[in-house]
């Protein structure tokens, strides 16, 4: 009896965590870019460095570059910019911060 709900909620969670990683994205994609229209994912990393951030990797993710770090204010950050213009991209339903 005890092996079999050990094993319910083992499967849970990892059913949990598998699903919560798949939804991690959002739905976010840029527009393709032509290679040599890109940016290097080290500008983009300079740019952000300059601006506060500590950028710890840059990778493609459906034709952005997703960035991964620490923000200006020190917040953990999983972040998407356009390959091109560098303008931050945010997944459908996440709202871009309010400026002020």
């Amino acid at each position: 009896m005890k092996t079999v709900t050990v094993t319910r909620i083992a499967s849970a969670l990892l059913l949990a965590g598998i699903a919560s990683a798949s939804f991690a994205h959002g739905n976010v994609s840029c527009p393709v870019v032509p290679k040599e229209e890109k940016k290097p994912q080290m500008d983009l990393q300079r740019k952000l460095e300059g601006e506060g951030w500590k950028v710890r990797q840059v990778k493609n993710y459906n034709n952005c570059y997703e960035v991964y770090g620490f923000d200006d204010k020190g917040q953990k950050a999983e972040a998407f910019f356009h390959p091109k213009t560098f303008e931050r991209v945010y997944p459908e339903g996440e709202k871009a911060p309010e400026r002020k």
